[in-house]
């Protein structure tokens, strides 16, 4: 069953015929990133402007792995939930050296979690769900669909765009302009911003197939698996994930010397899925031939110009971290920039989205470019490693920690942010908050949904959380009639939290300091460095 495209409809924005005021926030490009974006912006109250130059989502799935990390995030977008029943759930993942397996490993081996370690889930739905949740905020979100930006001008406080529709042009002016609009970004390039990295030579084709029967064989659960040197693509590497519908993702690698126009054909690929899935009926849905580079722009912020996700970094598709990274940069920047729009902290703000997504942009870089040049060595010596690793891996665990085919997405730390506050506690400041089950007077709940969203002052055990102006409060295993108290189950946030400490939570669900004494200048501190300050 292939998705049906249903194209959205166009309406002749206000533009046309009249000037329109100044809006808050124009963002550029409604796929994933934007659309998260939008919705983020809406829940804290901030209007803005999504214009796209397409009505339908995109073509293919695209990216499919959404990661723990951007599932709670999308949780707290309104989601997150629906993207759990619709898609496939997995945690196990296979190595094989041709036909050998040489280890398998799982990824989320503990309990006490929400949402699982990925679920696969093709990129049309997440934007068909994020677009019907954008849509439930018709004060906040102006959705303009065939609205094409083809100039824009910075200046110290606006921006001024040139949009182009059906009916004609019209110009917009905005504070604040979002670029999501993707690896190939106009907004990029009309700026002249050099996208520096590394270009790797390999194709990779990548097809998506509807068939009834598994080809994972006799295992009813989906998995991932990976093979190097597979028995049915000679000398290359594939990987092999389950969608819905009864869609597989295959990718295969094709090498340097690839024709991108004559392998991106039926004729072509239809005979290299039947060498790895045999005589099984199966339908080709999409193919895509591709080369991967990662590149980024040296900064995100430019002036009133931000840019987010892939516009602004790109890393290849293998450890699942471009789409996850993109979703991880909304839940950086919404916060910041709806308290910069509503008057609650200084532009500078946004500067700090440039130093931490950097320094998440870079982490992915170099995720990436060790697991490409592990999965596609550039000299003998370093394929004589790689299979030398790969046969070691079958019988010694050490072996099994070098093998990299594509390290999977995992939220970066802010330690080293300007926005953090240095501290000792079991989840150190800078680290992403781990989930945990409660309960508490409405019934079982989870932690990150009590939290995200809203600074917050965790306290956990024996110590009270303060009063402060602006800091929401809860506490877990403790009683208290100024604020909302929960009790951890199963001894999951005991563990990963402790006991006698207060926890300073960022919107963004990242540990900003943490003390083991309800010092209120202390804490107001911290909370004010958190937001900006400088002095």
């Amino acid at each position: 069953m292939a998705y049906a495209y249903t194209p959205f409809p166009y309406s002749p924005p206000a533009g046309l015929t009249a000037p329109e005021p100044r809006h808050p926030v124009v963002i550029v490009g409604a796929g994933p990133i934007g659309l998260s974006m939008a919705v983020d912006l809406a829940l804290r109250g901030v209007r803005s402007v999504v214009l796209d130059d397409n009505n339908v989502v995109s073509l293919g799935s695209r990216a499919i792995c959404w990661a723990k990390r951007t599932l709670e995030i999308f949780d707290r977008l309104g989601i997150g939930e629906r993207m759990l029943e619709k898609g496939v759930t997995w945690k196990v993942g296979r190595q094989f050296h041709g036909e050998q397996e040489v280890y398998n490993f799982d990824l989320l081996p503990e309990p006490g979690h929400k949402y699982p370690a990925f679920v696969n889930l093709q990129q049309y739905y997440v934007e068909e769900y994020l677009i019907e949740r954008a849509q439930e905020f018709p004060d906040l979100i102006d959705l303009r669909f065939l609205n094409k930006v083809t100039d824009h001008k910075g200046h110290a406080d606006h921006v001024k765009l040139t949009v182009e529709t059906p009916d004609g042009p019209y110009r917009l002016e905005t504070d604040w302009y979002i670029a999501c609009d993707g690896a190939g970004s106009a907004t990029r390039k009309r700026m002249n911003l050099p996208f520096e990295g590394q270009t790797f030579d390999e194709h990779f084709l990548i097809a998506d197939v509807e068939m009834e029967t598994s080809p994972f064989g006799d295992h009813d659960t989906p998995e991932r698996w990976f093979w190097f040197a597979p028995p049915f693509h000679n000398g290359q590497s594939a990987l092999l994930h389950k969608q819905p519908d009864n869609v597989y993702r295959i990718d295969l690698q094709l090498g340097p010397e690839t024709d991108p126009k004559a392998e991106a054909t039926e004729e072509k690929v239809v005979p290299r899925l039947k060498q790895m899935l045999g005589d099984a009926p199966f339908r080709l849905d999409w193919m895509s031939v591709y080369k991967f580079r990662c590149a980024r722009l040296e900064g995100f912020v430019h002036d009133r110009v931000v840019f987010v996700g892939d516009s602004a970094h790109v890393v290849s598709p293998f450890g699942a971290r471009g789409g996850n990274g993109g979703v991880q940069d909304v839940d950086n920047l919404g916060w910041k920039l709806a308290a910069v729009v509503q008057g609650e902290a200084p532009p500078s703000l946004i500067e700090s989205y440039d130093i931490e997504r950097g320094h998440g942009a870079d982490e992915n870089m170099r995720n990436s470019a060790r697991a490409t040049n592990f999965m596609t060595p550039k000299s003998p010596i370093e394929t004589l490693f790689r299979n030398e690793v790969l046969t070691l891996a079958a019988k010694h665990p050490f072996a099994r920690k070098l093998i990299n085919s594509g390290r999977l997405s995992q939220p970066c730390t802010l330690v080293h942010s300007p926005l953090q506050t240095a501290g000792d506690a079991p989840l150190r400041p800078g680290s992403a908050l781990i989930d945990a089950p409660l309960a508490g007077p409405a019934g079982d709940c989870w932690l990150l949904g009590a939290v995200q969203g809203q600074f917050t002052l965790l306290a956990v055990g024996e110590i009270t959380a303060p009063a402060l102006p602006g800091l929401a409060r809860i506490g877990i295993d403790q009683t208290h009639d100024a604020y909302p108290c929960f009790q951890g189950k199963d001894g999951h946030a005991q563990r990963r939290y402790g006991s006698g400490f207060l926890y300073l939570l960022r919107p963004d669900g990242h540990v900003c300091a943490v003390f083991d004494q309800p010092d209120s200048a202390a804490i107001a501190r911290a909370f004010d460095r958190a937001k900006g300050a400088t002095a």
